[in-house]
C-alpha cells in the first residue's frame, strides 16, 4: 500500500493520506500538482477471491461507473474529475475533495435533530433522482457513504457497487454486496436491484440518523437479515414529523413502497414549523 508522500499517480496526483476504505476501494486525499488543488482519489481494491477474468471485468466496470457518475453533474453527487490507469493496471478515480465528515461520524454523538435529518433526506432524494434518471442504481446508500460537506451540502459518494447502464458484471463469489443493516428486503431476498431499493436504503439511513440506529440492526449479519425478513419496522419514537415518511420508505413490498415524489413532499412538510397555538 502506498504511504503518505510516497507515490504520485499518473505523475500528477501526489497521495497525502488515506481518508477511508470500504467495499472495493480505498480513498486518498491527494494533491493535483498540475492545478495545485487537493482532490480525493479512489484506488480500486480487488477482492483476493476474484479470478483474473473477474478482475479485468471489475476494472472495466469501474471505468463505466466513473463515466456514468461523471454524467450526473449534480451538487449532491460527488463530482468526478478524471480516471487514470497506471501502466495499464487498475483505474484510479479522481474526485472532488470535500472537507467535512460522514453522516456516520455525525451520528456518533447520538440521534440528529429532525429538521437536520429532513434536510439531509431532501438532498439525498435529489441525488438519487439524478442517478436513477441516468440509469444508475447506487445499491449502497448508508451513513458512511454520505458526506456532510463544510459548505452545507449532503453529498452521496462511493458508487463502487452501483449498477450502470450496459453493465454485465456479476460476481460469482456469492458475496452479498452492500451493508446488511441498510439493505432493501428484495435485495437480501433475491438480489433484485431497482430504484425502490435505493429508496428503502435511504429510509433506513434517515431512520438511523433520527432514531440512533438502523431499524433492523442486530449483532450479526445473519440476525440482521433474519429480522429484515421476518420482523415489522420498529415504530419510530424520536422522529416526530418524519415518522410517516420513514415508515413509507421502509415498506417491505417495493410495489407498495413510498415513491420519491411523496417522500419529497413529506420531508418538505417536516421542515415547516408547526404554528403556535393562539393565546
Amino acid at each position: 500500500m502506498p504511504t503518505a508522500h510516497s507515490q504520485r499517480v499518473a505523475d500528477r496526483y501526489r497521495l497525502l493520506h488515506a481518508l477511508g476504505e470500504g467495499g472495493m476501494g480505498r480513498v486518498w486525499r491527494a494533491r493535483d500538482e498540475v492545478l495545485r488543488r487537493d482532490v480525493a482519489i479512489k484506488e480500486l481494491v480487488v477482492p483476493p477471491e476474484l479470478t483474473e477474468a473477474e478482475r479485468r471485468e471489475l476494472q472495466a466496470r469501474s471505468m463505466r461507473e466513473a463515466r456514468a457518475v461523471a454524467r450526473l453533474n449534480h451538487p449532491n453527487v460527488v463530482r468526478i474529475f478524471d480516471v487514470v490507469q497506471v501502466d495499464g493496471g487498475d483505474p484510479w478515480i479522481v474526485m472532488e475533495y470535500l472537507p467535512g465528515r460522514s453522516l456516520d461520524d455525525a451520528m456518533a454523538g447520538g440521534p440528529l435533530p429532525v429538521r437536520e435529518v429532513a434536510l439531509i433526506g431532501l438532498q439525498l432524494l435529489q441525488a438519487l433522482q439524478a442517478a436513477h434518471e441516468a440509469g444508475v442504481v447506487h445499491r449502497d446508500v448508508k451513513p458512511g457513504n454520505i458526506l456532510l460537506a463544510a459548505d452545507g451540502r449532503a453529498v452521496l459518494t462511493d458508487f463502487g457497487i452501483a449498477t450502470v447502464p450496459g453493465d454485465p458484471f456479476v460476481t460469482s463469489t456469492g458475496l452479498l454486496l452492500g451493508s446488511p443493516a441498510y439493505l432493501a428486503p428484495e435485495r437480501a431476498r433475491d438480489g433484485s436491484t431497482s430504484p425502490p431499493a435505493d429508496l428503502w436504503s435511504l429510509g433506513a439511513t434517515l431512520y438511523a440518523a433520527a432514531e440512533g440506529s438502523p431499524p433492523f440492526a442486530r449483532p450479526t449479519t445473519m440476525e440482521t437479515l433474519t429480522a429484515l425478513a421476518t420482523e415489522p419496522v420498529p415504530p419510530p419514537h424520536r422522529s416526530g414529523r418524519l415518522a410517516h415518511v420513514l415508515i413509507g420508505l421502509l415498506e417491505k413490498d417495493p410495489a407498495q413502497r413510498m415513491d420519491a415524489a411523496t417522500a419529497r413532499h413529506l420531508l418538505r412538510e417536516a421542515l415547516v414549523e408547526p404554528a403556535s397555538p393562539a393565546p
